[in-house]
């Protein structure tokens, strides 16, 4: 009979395998937005309405998936929604029109939001029963995923159709979930300590959350928010900032991004030791003010190689402060914690490039871009003033 260790194991692992999957399908997808936007003819407007389908289905889903999660559990909702979520990937290709995309893309951002509330929950207990602050390994393997996805994109964009491209990411994603959902079902749920003798699914009312709890669940929400704006901000702006505003080469400029998104994922490997070494409060407030020296240095910098180093500390800084941001949510809040922390997380990842857009118009690119600075001093101002607020409370 395999003990506790071993369960605890394997539920990592599973669980790591969907954390890379989910990055993995959705970087596969959104390499083939420009083909896909040729193949429907749509305008550049009809086509950002049509993408809005991702992010109404993702936050509709979000809030509902927390209440589904405590009722059948995470281990079941992960393993729908990451089947959901290959199925929907092979969709885009097949439409021909705007609205025909905006529909099928609802469906997919309603998968992506349901297996990130799902995955985050289940992680979320694991982290309390191992008592290790692990939870910025499994974002880690969301963002290696997503590496590989979009290289993988890349490299096939010239010999495969958008129809066999996002097929076979159905195909590889299926595969995925069969073994790794196997596995994952297979799992004993990690029920917290403070948990042990009752479920969200013994028919009894989950625990309610009091006030002052609720504040906190949101608190941490809003700091999601404010280093997620940062992700959105960077995924669409960092390029066109370097090559509009420093003349750099199309090669150069993508390589702003890729900068930001490695020094993320090794900050993420690193997770866990830095917080095990100095706590959460004084890694997100670590993590924050170097993101902000990082992005006044990128999106200020007069030369392209001083940009792309203030990019590469950008994502060093902001990379634990999410997956601390939703594990303390969910550890408050159980499901319904990390729904709420998802929920306003991913809204600000939404925010972002919108935002940079209007305030790019009204100023100029590199002075809308230093809100990502001032973002991430809120999330450091919020944070202490959480923990003073917690020691005086």
């Amino acid at each position: 009979m395999p003990g506790p260790s071993d369960n605890l194991t394997r539920l990592r692992v599973a669980l790591t395998a969907f954390f890379a999957l989910d990055g993995f399908v959705f970087a596969g997808w959104v390499v083939r937005i420009p083909a896909i936007k040729e193949q429907t003819g749509a305008s550049a407007s009809a086509l950002g309405l049509a993408l809005l389908g991702v992010s109404a289905g993702a936050v509709v889903t979000m809030t509902l998936t927390g209440r589904l999660c405590r009722r059948y559990g995470s281990h079941p909702v992960t393993v729908a929604c990451a089947v959901l979520l290959c199925l929907s990937v092979a969709l885009p290709p097949l439409t021909h029109s705007a609205l025909a995309l905006g529909a099928v893309l609802l469906v997919f951002g309603s998968a992506y939001g349901g297996i990130n509330v799902a995955f985050n929950s289940a992680a979320v207990d694991l982290v309390a029963v191992l008592r290790r602050p692990i939870m910025p390994s499994f974002h880690a393997a969301f963002s290696l995923g997503g590496m590989i996805g979009a290289g993988l994109g890349g490299l096939v964009a010239g010999s495969l159709s958008p129809v066999r491209h996002l097929l076979g990411l159905t195909v590889t994603g299926l595969l995925v979930t069969l073994v790794a959902g196997r596995a994952l079902l297979r799992c004993e749920p990690a029920v917290p300590p403070e948990h042990t003798g009752r479920t969200d699914r013994d028919g009894s009312a989950p625990r309610r959350l009091d006030r002052r709890t609720r504040r906190l669940v949101i608190t941490f929400g809003l700091i999601a928010l404010c280093t997620a704006y940062g992700e959105g901000a960077m995924a669409d702006w960092g390029a066109l900032h370097l090559e509009q505003d420093l003349d750099a080469s199309p090669g150069m400029a993508a390589a702003g991004y890729s900068c930001f998104a490695l020094a993320m994922t090794v900050g993420r490997l690193t997770g866990t030791t830095l917080l095990e070494r100095l706590g959460r409060t004084t890694t997100v407030v670590a993590g924050g003010t170097t993101a902000v020296a990082g992005m006044l240095l990128g999106s200020l910098a007069p030369s392209v190689w001083a940009a792309l180093f203030g990019f590469a500390i950008t994502g060093l800084g902001l990379a634990n402060i999410f997956p601390v941001a939703v594990e303390r949510a969910g550890a408050l809040g159980g499901p319904s914690g990390v729904a709420t922390a998802s929920t306003l997380g991913y809204g600000g990842m939404l925010l972002g490039p919108p935002a940079i857009g209007f305030m790019a118009d009204w100023f100029s690119l590199p002075t809308a871009l230093t809100s990502v600075a001032a973002l991430a001093a809120v999330a450091v101002l919020v944070t202490a003033a959480t923990r003073r607020a917690a020691a005086t409370g």
